[in-house]
């Protein structure tokens, strides 16, 4: 895929109706680019891929590197091949912050648990004086449901050993925002996905964004 055009499997909604079960293999996803996001099979931990290295962050507050053939798979998921076309000094931000909130989803409990019912459960930390570095896309009201409409943020800190999906951040210091437009987007469907076939994915707008938000 050519530089800054958005990759992104299946749809932001169907999670909300907890279609979980099934997903794109990491081995594929990668092959679509190096700086991305996403969950799990089961909606367990939030996905970080930063400069092609892709990160399980867990509930626990712990995050597993994953190895890039192996069986972990994506039920939704977005990615790029970035390359900045705007940098400033003050998306791609990196630098000190003097706090991020974060919240990393436990996973499903039961078969077709949908995001609003896990994310009443979600743990949330509060990270204070770190270095690391945002992977997010900000997305139009127009696509709302097939992504999230607004800053969409997941957060790693430079040692690989915290983050999570952003809640709010601070920093005081000098941060480093490297960005770039993108105007292409390939959306894959899952393919023989009862579950996905089946989803209702009206009415729950609102709830995505509470969630996401």
């Amino acid at each position: 895929m050519a530089h800054n055009q958005m990759f992104q499997y299946s749809l932001a909604l169907s999670l909300m109706d907890g279609v979980a079960d099934k997903g794109l293999p990491i081995s594929e996803f990668l092959m679509h680019g190096d700086h991305g996001l996403g969950t799990f099979r089961y909606m367990n931990g939030e996905m970080i891929v930063v400069d092609g290295e892709a990160y399980q962050m867990l509930s626990d507050g712990s995050i597993v590197d994953l190895d890039p053939n192996g069986d972990a798979i994506h039920p939704f998921a977005q990615i790029t091949r970035f390359k900045p076309e705007i940098t400033a000094k003050a998306a791609v931000p990196n630098g000190v912050f003097k706090s991020v909130t974060v919240r990393t989803a436990a996973g499903q409990e039961e078969p077709h648990q949908g995001l609003l019912q896990i994310g009443k459960n979600q743990v949330s930390f509060t990270f204070e004086n770190v270095r690391g570095t945002l992977i997010g896309f900000r997305q139009p009201h127009y696509l709302q449901g097939i992504g999230v409409h607004g800053d969409h943020l997941h957060f790693i800190t430079d040692d690989r050993k915290r983050g999570g999906h952003v809640l709010a951040l601070q920093s005081d210091g000098e941060v480093e925002v490297r960005a770039a437009q993108m105007y292409t987007m390939t959306l894959e469907l899952p393919k023989g996905d009862e579950d996905f076939d089946k989803a209702d994915l009206l009415g729950a707008h609102e709830d995505l964004k509470s969630v996401e938000g």
